[in-house]
């Protein structure tokens, strides 16, 4: 979703590199073995060799500290027009689209580990990759990386789907996957961790962002450390207006709720998709009064500092008998709207053609803002019809609240 405020849109367009950046300090403070990467480096539609050339760069400090990397190509790395062109420092292994196992030995008296992975040859994945990989070695610790949606995961194409039960019989020490973006450990012996992704991109990737650090022992076990490489992460915000009368006083609430979200999260900054709820005699003046309450509510973020709101909306309602006039324009218009044309079968389809027409004119990566599949899609029309029709009703509420001449 593209943001309007460009301090904003600079800082998350700014946030994935620097992610990328603290995943390699971490890996020269901690002194790895190696840096281990499931898959989509970056997105399908990628073409900027700027990009490429700045991943390099970023290897090429583990190759310096003699830190080897190994990563798989996922979906998107699939489908980029530029993998074929990254040249990498000889430390970096990509595996290929056929099964490999790479030994690294041990020090004396230790055991040795061997790295296993492949990539995806083709963007999609239909089947599971995991009859492909090669046997586990015996007396190593083993380690896998795939790239998969395993079972099947909301708002993620089915890739590469297998389950967590052959995974663990599979006879690894450890399962390192990729593909899913919300962190999960799914099992701890053997460990199979998806460790979700290292900067959420917009509002459906909230919460702060990680990843593991990863210790394996000889005897196999495995530690697993969360480490926090979000920049910013973006967060759902809901403010009760209940009884609030006065708009200075909503704004001040809308200020309080922010505080205290910032207070609580992990990343350095903040951006908030606010939610105005409850009953109040401000409901038609909030939604109408859009730019300003999207103005005021920036105001009240800038005086917290490193907090940025990326949406307002109001669900606000008329406290219980303040309701618009029976009798009046209004209220028969608002009446008509919510039992008739809201509930007719050829608005709503005349509605979904004008939102596909929309989505086909957007980038393929924006498609997701109305809806992950069908269901979502049908959800994100409901709701934007919905969201018409009251702010038309809130412009003539206001206005048939005015005073005649």
């Amino acid at each position: 979703m593209a943001l309007r405020n460009p301090e904003l849109a600079d800082l998350v367009a700014n946030a994935t590199r620097k992610a990328f950046v603290a995943i390699v300090d971490l890996c020269l403070d901690e002194k790895v073995d190696a840096l281990l990467i499931s898959g989509d480096l970056y997105d399908g539609d990628q073409t900027s060799m700027k990009t490429a050339g700045f991943i390099a760069a970023q290897l090429r400090r583990l190759d310096e500290a003699g830190i080897r990397t190994f990563g798989i190509r996922g979906n998107h790395d699939a489908m980029s027009r530029i993998t074929a062109e990254l040249v990498f420092p000889d430390s970096v292994t990509f595996f290929k689209g056929s099964a490999g196992a790479i030994s690294l030995p041990g020090q004396t008296g230790r055991r040795d580990v061997v790295i296993h992975g492949i990539s995806f040859p083709r963007p999609h994945a239909l089947e599971s990759l995991l009859p492909k990989f090669k046997p586990p070695v015996d007396g190593a610790i083993n380690i896998g990386l795939l790239h998969t949606s395993l079972a099947g995961a909301e708002g993620h194409d089915r890739y590469a789907p297998c389950n967590v039960a052959d995974l663990a019989a599979a006879g690894f020490d450890y399962w390192a996957l990729g593909h899913v973006h919300k962190r999960q450990v799914h099992l701890d012996k053997p460990a199979i961790v998806m460790p979700g992704i290292p900067q959420g991109r917009d509002i459906n990737e909230s919460g702060a962002k990680s990843v593991s650090l990863v210790t394996v022992n000889d005897d196999g076990t495995v530690q697993i450390e969360e480490h926090r490489t979000s920049t910013a992460q973006f967060e759902r915000v809901t403010v009760d207006l209940t009884g609030v009368e006065d708009w200075p006083d909503a704004m001040r609430a809308i200020g309080r709720k922010l505080a205290a979200e910032c207070e609580v999260a992990a990343s350095d900054h903040l951006i908030a998709r606010i939610r105005l709820t409850g009953a109040t005699p401000l409901s038609w003046r909030l939604r109408r009064d859009t730019e300003m309450l999207l103005a005021e509510a920036e105001q009240q973020a800038a005086i917290i500092g490193k907090t940025w709101i990326e949406k307002v909306s109001s669900d606000c309602s008329e406290p219980l008998g303040a309701a618009i006039d029976s009798a009046s324009a209004v209220a028969e218009l608002s009446q008509l709207i919510s039992s008739d044309v809201l509930k007719s079968d050829a608005y709503r389809l005349q509605a979904s053609e004008i939102v596909t027409e929309l989505r086909g004119a957007l980038p393929r990566e924006l498609h997701r803002i109305f809806g992950e599949d069908e269901a979502g899609f049908e959800k994100a029309v409901a709701q934007l019809t919905r969201d018409g029709a009251l702010d038309v009703i809130a412009h003539l509420h206001e206005a048939d609240r005015e005073p005649r001449a």
